[in-house]
């Protein structure tokens, strides 16, 4: 039998699963970690799925602009890759950003291949000048960014 997989906005009860799932990226260097008390004060910009009410994936929009909002710390538990989870997810954030009414949804990604296949293309990380000022400032691979920008513009 096919998992059922569900998503839903996060909330407080959720911050433990998140915090041990972004951590478990973030020791990998492929995620910035967040503390609890981030996770805490930043709850409502996150997603998460659930198989069987146990919390196996996340993601949430961080609004950059008037019009742009990036998908970060999107990601799931091992074990669960295969079962669409991560579409699910990106499906459910850009239903979010529209009803925001925020229609240019980017990312920076390892995994360009995920996000050309749910409509983004690659773009030149620059045109974010948003993002630069606002995360890749503070990052330690600020000079040497190996991630790939990725937009996708909302009807």
């Amino acid at each position: 039998m096919q998992a059922v997989v569900t998503c839903r906005k996060a909330g407080t009860q959720d911050v433990e699963a998140l915090f041990t799932l972004i951590e478990g990226y973030a020791r990998q260097g492929i995620m910035l970690p967040r503390s609890r008390a981030a996770l805490e004060r930043m709850i409502h910009t996150f997603v998460v799925a659930e198989v069987d009410g146990v919390v196996v994936g996340c993601g949430s929009l961080f609004k950059l602009g008037t019009d742009l909002v990036e998908i970060r710390s999107l990601g799931m538990t091992d074990g669960y890759r295969g079962l669409g989870i991560g579409n699910k997810l990106v499906e459910f954030l850009l239903q979010e950003a529209k009803e925001q009414g925020l229609h240019k949804v980017m990312a920076l990604t390892y995994a360009v291949n995920f996000f050309e296949r749910n409509g983004f293309h690659v773009v030149n990380k620059e045109i974010f000048p948003e993002k630069v000022w606002t995360d890749c400032v503070n990052c330690a691979k600020q000079h040497a960014c190996d991630e790939i920008a990725v937009l996708k513009v909302l009807n």
